[in-house]
């Protein structure tokens, strides 16, 4: 059993990434931050710190911090269950997508009081890694089969639609969308794991054919980027659609969207205390997906 006092000060220097910061959050000092630290190290025989600008947890490190937030997930349930006085926020990590997080996501995490939410953004083809090495408690992802340890909800299915501005068009597939316009046609991609702008392109020509590409990181980008003719690329309808209705975008290929089945994945271990949180993802999917 680790002193909860320590568990904090671990989790207070990874998310404020400095041992000053921390000090100014907990109210005590930053030489007292570090002694607490390395009392924990020693307890638990290894770095659970890197020190440096900003300071990082080791895997060891992280562990322990997912470890802390389900202790205070759990005791504030208990302060519930027993009409204890009102419990501290707990702090909760989620991985989602960058594109659900900037369309429905939001508004399901302003529902969710008594709440601290550290998100983590990635590709929805991998958010379930993050639950899979116990670094979340859960995870928007499009993985269906329940991790180990996890419950699984399906929550319907994000409508992309390819766009690009009419100037685009006409510059690039004045001829067609054909194997090679889509080839030389500059495309939209959100990063290195994103491969919506591929499927897509496959599934419109019968095969993968390599695109040539920017690479943003930015799902408002996405938008503005196809509004300016940038390239082209997979847009979320929900933030398209006045666009495509007012002629501002236009779909590269009239009627071929693609959709993508979303899940909400769980622990097991906070499933309880997270309950109200699994709720409102679920009504806030409800309203927004497919």
């Amino acid at each position: 059993m680790y002193d909860p006092a320590l568990l904090t000060t671990l989790s207070a220097v990874a998310r404020c990434g400095s041992f000053d910061l921390a000090a100014a959050q907990l109210s005590i000092t930053q030489s007292a931050v570090s002694q607490r630290i390395k009392t924990l190290e020693d307890r638990v025989g290894t770095v659970l710190i890197e020190r440096g600008t900003p300071s990082l947890p080791t895997a060891a490190g992280a562990r322990l911090i997912r470890h802390a937030d389900e202790v205070s997930l759990l005791e504030q349930q208990l302060a519930r269950d027993m009409a204890l006085a009102e419990a501290q926020a707990a702090p909760v990590r989620i991985a989602v997508n960058a594109d659900s997080l900037d369309t429905w996501v939001l508004p399901a995490l302003a529902n969710c009081d008594g709440l601290l939410f550290d998100l983590v953004v990635d590709d929805q083809d991998h958010s379930a890694r993050w639950l899979r090495q116990g670094d979340v408690a859960a995870a928007i992802t499009s993985r269906a089969d329940p991790i180990q340890g996890c419950d699984s909800f399906p929550l319907g299915a994000l409508r992309y639609r390819a766009t690009a501005s009419p100037a685009f068009m006409a510059r690039h597939f004045s001829d067609g969308v054909t194997d090679t316009a889509l080839r030389a046609a500059p495309a939209l991609t959100y990063s290195r794991r994103d491969r919506l702008q591929q499927d897509w392109a496959a599934a419109q020509l019968g095969k993968r054919v390599p695109l040539a590409t920017h690479l943003l990181p930015s799902t408002v980008g996405f938008v503005t980027a196809s509004l300016l003719g940038l390239g082209w690329g997979m847009n979320p309808e929900p933030l398209v659609r006045d666009m495509l209705e007012d002629g501002q975008l236009v779909e590269v290929i009239a009627d071929s969207p693609l959709e993508t089945p979303l899940y909400w994945q769980i622990s097991r271990i906070t499933a309880k205390p997270l309950k109200k949180l699994t709720e409102e993802i679920r009504a806030a999917a409800r309203n927004a997906l497919l």
